[in-house]
């Protein structure tokens, strides 16, 4: 089935060698969506660790840590954006006056020293002492999650705990009517799911993103509350009060954010711990050991695959790339490379050193990896306090989704009362 959605393969340009093809699709691979992360150890041990796939419209992958961690941190070569902030704004300014502006993810696609103006006024609220704060409401809302399920020794777990848990949680922190998460949800899948890269579709889809919070971000100018619309609409950028335009860009950013990634990341934590009765024993035995677990699961199991766009013609890791060509960061396999972790495919809990890099690096790194690591570690605190020992139901086998977040399409788990 996965073979049929395979986008066609493009030839390839003539400045990649041959030796530098690898045929990869990051939506659709087979390999990929029956497991993720071992279809990313045979990437690591068979491919260069910058290679060419001819999927998607053909591009670079970029798979070796090492490659990773300098490309992410190389603004100047490597954007967040297929245009430039300038040619961004040149655009906006010869368009008549009235016509809707495009929408630009904000602060994510742009860079510095642009970049630093529009997180700025996140920086506070998702700062440590900001989701120290709201450890006390995590943990209730995990605890009654988790009790919801127990007494019936089973669960699918995404539906029931990973999706809720950090969902209603940014809601509360976005502003935004918990209620409606169910179709917040199913409009960030839809957004994902879409490989469409057509300027006009992307533009669309963005959209549909902003109209569903349009009643909220316009109620939220005129009557302010303790949330991050209220926020962004009190800052200001480059000295200009915040338009209705720079809202919906920081929206359409924050709402896919919000609603998609930690969800991935608990549903393959739950997936390791299910398959690993003596891990689970030994952290049940001494909780104190769950961020280091916590924090080699991350490691393990990364899953997002942010892009990057060519600057400008030049040579990277002795690869030559031209100016528009896109590049994915494969944070997964880097997370997976031997010459950075020994023995990678190992889940180490005394694992010691060198930091994964889940959260990204450079300035570009996830705004939200403190609220994510609160989260991760009370969930897999109230899992072993509160379930026994539990594992995966062998009739329901596991599939897994892929694109620029990967993860587990759904986790059923079992357990004895």
């Amino acid at each position: 089935m996965a073979q049929a959605n395979l986008s066609p393969a493009v030839p390839k340009p003539d400045h990649v060698p041959a030796s530098l093809v690898y045929d990869f699709d990051m939506f659709a691979d087979p390999g990929m969506i029956e497991n993720a992360h071992n279809r990313a150890l045979e990437i690591v041990k068979e491919a260069p660790p910058v290679f060419w796939t001819p999927r998607n419209d053909g591009h670079w992958v970029i798979a070796g840590h090492n490659a990773v961690f300098n490309m992410s941190r190389d603004t100047e070569r490597f954007s967040n954006a297929m245009v430039s902030y300038e040619q961004i704004h040149a655009m906006i300014a010869s368009m008549p006056e009235g016509a809707p502006k495009p929408l630009i993810p904000a602060p994510i696609t742009y860079d510095p020293p642009h970049h630093a103006v529009y997180r700025g006024p996140l920086q506070k609220a998702f700062s440590p002492k900001a989701m120290t704060a709201l450890k006390d409401s995590i943990r209730e809302l995990a605890v009654a999650l988790i009790e919801a399920v127990k007494p019936k020794g089973e669960c699918a777990f995404v539906d029931a705990i990973a999706e809720p848990l950090p969902v209603t949680i940014f809601l509360r922190m976005f502003g935004l009517p918990v209620e409606r998460q169910r179709e917040y949800r199913d409009l960030v899948k839809e957004h994902f799911e879409d490989t469409d890269s057509d300027p006009s579709h992307v533009q669309a889809r963005l959209k549909k993103v902003t109209d569903i919070m349009h009643d909220t971000i316009m109620e939220r100018k005129e009557n302010p509350t303790d949330d991050l619309i209220s926020l962004l609409w009190q800052s200001e950028f480059n000295g200009e009060k915040a338009t209705l335009w720079d809202i919906q860009n920081y929206c359409v950013v924050l709402f896919a954010a919000g609603l998609d990634t930690v969800v991935n990341g608990m549903s393959l934590g739950a997936v390791h711990l299910a398959t690993n009765p003596q891990l689970q024993a030994e952290l049940r035995a001494d909780p104190d050991k769950i961020p280091a677990a916590a924090e080699e699961i991350l490691r393990r199991y990364t899953f997002t695959l942010p892009p990057r766009f060519v600057s400008a013609d030049t040579e990277f890791e002795g690869v030559q790339m031209k100016h528009g060509e896109k590049a994915v960061l494969m944070l997964p396999a880097a997370d997976l490379d031997p010459s950075e972790f020994d023995s990678p495919e190992e889940f180490n809990l005394a694992r010691e050193g060198k930091a994964h890099i889940a959260f990204g690096t450079g300035p570009h790194r996830c705004l939200g990896s403190h609220l994510a690591r609160f989260e991760l570690n009370i969930l897999y605190e109230e899992m072993m306090a509160r379930l026994p020992e539990f594992r995966l139901d062998p009739d329901k086998p596991l599939t897994y989704h892929g694109g620029h977040v990967w993860g587990p399409d759904e986790v059923y788990l079992k357990w004895d009362n």
